[in-house]
């Protein structure tokens, strides 16, 4: 990807809401930035990595302002800006103006013929079970692996062999994505998780699927955060898949 920043600047060009920031929360695993109209949330990541691009509380900040700390090299800040960025993108008149609902048993996988692939997954994402009953090979890459997983390092050799790839949104928060999708030139790509963006811009840099969620109970989200309830968040919001076949 010649510019860097490239799929930041089409999800930052793309907002237009004015709308102030009226609360932010922070969790162990998801931050979640709402405004009077719009409520979004995305993977925590919480360190404090490079100095912040922003010096002052958020509240009260216009929306599109805070999304522009999705650019920032400070991970947790980073996480602010793509939880903004999907306040404004995850809405359910969004969601229905596409038409871009699908249920979570099938959300990410839909449609595709899995037989005798091979299918690499960045990340620690909830997949659907029929991908190991049907790929002829699941390989999970991971920055804090687990058993059987391979490290994230493994991604520059591993990946140019896989048929499919399927990729958490958090590596939109960790800057990871575009090298990614330098080493998926060869393979479907599907970018999955709560940190998604319903944004079909998306789907012109290399990326054939984006499966994400809006939520749509966000009482419910802020209570998960502030106490910490373990396990994935879709059953507070609605699914979606957005792909290059149905646009």
């Amino acid at each position: 990807m010649k510019n860097f920043f490239e799929l930041y600047d089409i999800l930052l060009d793309g907002i237009d809401a004015s709308s102030p920031v009226i609360g932010t929360l922070m969790g162990d695993q998801w931050t979640a930035v709402e405004t009077p109209e719009h409520f979004g949330m995305a993977m925590t990541t919480p360190v404090d990595t490079a100095p912040r691009l922003l010096n002052r509380d958020y509240t009260g900040m216009p929306l599109r302002e805070l999304a522009a700390a999705c650019r920032s090299w400070n991970l947790t800040e980073a996480g602010y800006g793509m939880a903004a960025v999907n306040a404004f993108y995850n809405t359910p008149a969004r969601l229905a103006q596409l038409n871009a609902y699908e249920p979570f048993d099938n959300y990410c996988t839909d449609g595709l013929d899995l037989r005798g692939r091979h299918i690499g997954i960045v990340g620690h994402l909830n997949m659907p079970p029929s991908i190991r009953e049907q790929a002829a090979s699941v390989r999970i890459l991971e920055r804090s692996p687990r058993p059987g997983d391979y490290p994230d390092s493994a991604c520059d050799w591993l990946i140019p062999q896989c048929d499919v790839v399927i990729m958490t949104a958090s590596t939109l928060v960790n800057k990871t994505l575009p090298h990614l999708l330098e080493l998926c030139k060869n393979a479907y790509t599907i970018l999955a998780g709560p940190s998604c963006p319903l944004c079909p811009g998306l789907l012109e840099l290399g990326i054939d699927r984006i499966a994400g969620l809006v939520i749509t109970d966000p009482e419910g989200v802020k209570d998960k955060i502030l106490r910490e309830i373990p396990g994935p968040p879709y059953p507070l919001g609605k699914p979606f898949l957005l792909t290059r076949e149905r646009l």
